[in-house]
């Protein structure tokens, strides 16, 4: 029989809420008041709980999502009814892609008006289904400890995500008795973590026949901490390893093991790395369609590994010869364990495989036009990289600048990136940098974005003001939608439409106008000083760096493409520059 924590005395729904949150260790709240949440907001200010005010609640979300990345813990995030609610929408459907544990609190009009189409009434629940691992509709304040306590659980084990709780007006003003269980026992909800040991063996088995080799390794690798045991393993077996879009820093970058990012904007190195391979590793990953390209042609010669702790992530999209389901860390821990081989083992055995591997990242390493007198943004990546800490936080917003961070940032160490990989939400990096520099005031966190993605959430600029949150905001500014400008570019005979920012404001007076400060680079030779003035400033800085118009992000697999058939950029004997029609 449970154990139960009892608070006799009643206490309003509002003020249970309060300390469940409180035994919870949340720390820091992101969200937005409204009507039917006055109560919360009440309990909330006399509890002197820390809740910081977004200027919008897809902020909120977001920066409960950079909170969570960043720290392991789980965001809290909250919005009233109806539009607060849908707002928190992209939020939630941006964590549940990425496996991010998150808790949204949603208000909801009082229980007997529910389904009248009251005033600020939606179905948050309905609507929300297919994007949460859980959610919860309150219907009394005494089941409010019990649903808190299960909705943190949930959302933190197994593979991660989000969770939502539905806070009718009644629920948070009733009276109850504060009732918690000293154990969280939810039927049916048993997440499998422990990897089968016969399984485990047949993976060693693979690896003893194969002769090329790699390991793919995604998010599932920084979010269960397995990062030193991935090191071991890769160098137990002299493997080369390729990092997903979010598994970039799961892995040292400055490896000599490492290949880089594989996939649509991966590296010439570990797209043929796997496309040459003849076993496949996967470990945390989804192979989804920006990694596989054409799935018929997706690694023809390859047996396939895949340690996943979610059973249904397991050839899905790429038939699997040897499943493990369990924590990649606790499976690779027991590889790790039990292999006997040494490095030398493999020495003669994977020499002509690392040979021809470092062969492809001679052949076609990362390149751009270092020469040009204009702003190049690999430059301005490469700059950064070099002067930011090892430990800095780099969040980015979706496109060109996503990609470019992904290809010239060296991360060292894990959860230092953050952004929308599975449903590529602009607008997620800046208010996302706030919660990831919520979790650590002292340490530098840089959202680098571009001209469209930062105008999707710029109102957070009197946050971090109000605050003095020390973000720094790189945003490279081409005028441009970048990454779609690119497609239209490629295969569209480069008619921009819809894509011409010309219309952009003057980042740096908008800044300023918030409070904020904010440094203008306009030539190369400034790049390096205006990012050490950035990020030796003791508060926020919007940077604006005006870099090449029509610069591209390359390799490129082209949509539909197999991933070994990269494209390294635009046909120039016939591309004919469309910028002077562009006004």
């Amino acid at each position: 029989m449970q154990q139960i924590r009892r608070v006799t005395m009643q206490m309003s729904g509002a003020e249970i809420l309060v300390k469940a949150l409180q035994e919870e260790g949340v720390e820091v709240i992101f969200g937005y008041p409204g009507g039917v949440l006055l109560d919360f907001y009440d309990a909330l200010f006399r509890a002197g709980m820390r809740h910081i005010l977004t200027r919008h609640e897809q902020a909120a979300a977001h920066a409960a999502d950079g909170y969570a990345r960043a720290s392991g813990k789980v965001g809290v995030c909250m919005a009233t009814s109806g539009p607060g609610a849908t707002n928190l929408v992209t939020g939630i459907a941006t964590a549940h892609m990425d496996s991010v544990p998150v808790v949204a609190f949603t208000g909801q009009v009082p229980s007997h008006m529910i389904g009248g189409d009251a005033f600020q009434e939606a179905d948050i629940i309905g609507i929300t289904r297919p994007i949460t691992k859980h959610s919860y509709l309150a219907t009394s304040p005494g089941e409010l400890p019990k649903i808190v306590q299960e909705a943190f659980h949930i959302a933190s084990t197994g593979r991660p995500g989000p969770v939502v709780i539905d806070l009718p007006k009644d629920v948070l003003q009733g009276k109850g008795k504060y009732h918690r269980p000293d154990k969280v026992e939810i039927r049916g909800y048993k997440p499998k973590t422990e990897g089968h040991p016969g399984q485990i063996k047949r993976v060693l088995s693979e690896i003893m026949k194969a002769k090329r080799p790699v390991i793919y390794a995604g998010g599932g690798v920084v979010i269960s901490g397995a990062g030193g045991e991935l090191v071991a393993f890769a160098e137990k077996n002299m493997i080369p390893v390729t990092n997903t879009l979010l598994g970039l820093g799961g892995f040292p970058g400055n490896h000599p093991l490492f290949l880089g990012m594989l996939g649509m904007h991966g590296t010439y190195q570990a797209n043929m790395t796997i496309h040459e391979s003849d076993l496949i590793i996967a470990i945390g990953a989804r192979f989804d369609d920006r990694v596989t390209g054409a799935v018929a042609k997706f690694a023809p010669s390859a047996r396939v590994v895949h340690i996943d702790v979610d059973p249904s992530a397991i050839s899905k999209n790429i038939v699997v010869h040897v499943p493990v389901v369990g924590d990649v860390r606790g499976v690779l821990k027991e590889l790790n364990k039990i292999q006997k081989g040494e490095k030398a083992v493999w020495k003669e055995i994977r020499s002509k495989w690392l040979d021809r591997v470092r062969a492809w990242g001679e052949e076609r390493p990362l390149s751009y036009d270092r020469k040009s007198s204009l702003i190049k943004p690999q430059y301005v990546i490469e700059k950064l990289s070099e002067l930011a800490p090892d430990d800095a936080i780099i969040t980015t917003e979706v496109g060109q600048n996503q990609m470019w961070v992904a290809q010239y940032y060296k991360f060292v160490k894990p959860r230092t990136l953050l952004s929308s990989g599975g449903l590529g939400t602009m607008g997620y990096g800046f208010p996302a940098a706030m919660g990831a520099q919520f979790a650590f005031p002292k340490r530098v966190v840089v959202d680098v974005a571009g001209d469209g993605s930062i105008q999707m959430n710029i109102q957070e600029l009197a946050t971090v003001a109000q605050h003095n949150i020390p973000v720094k905001i790189v945003i490279l500014n081409n005028c441009f939608l970048g990454m779609v400008r690119q497609w239209q570019e490629l295969f569209y005979d480069a008619r921009y439409s819809q894509t011409c920012l010309s219309s952009n404001p003057d980042f740096v007076k908008v800044a300023e106008a918030y409070g904020v400060k904010g440094i203008r680079i306009s030539d190369k030779a400034e790049v390096e000083a205006g990012l050490k003035e950035a990020l030796a400033h003791p508060g926020p800085v919007v940077v604006d760096c005006q870099i090449d118009r029509e610069e591209g992000v390359y390799p490129m697999v082209p949509a539909g493409a197999a991933s070994s058939e990269m494209i390294f950029g635009p046909d120039r004997k016939k591309k004919e520059s469309k910028l002077k029609a562009v006004k």
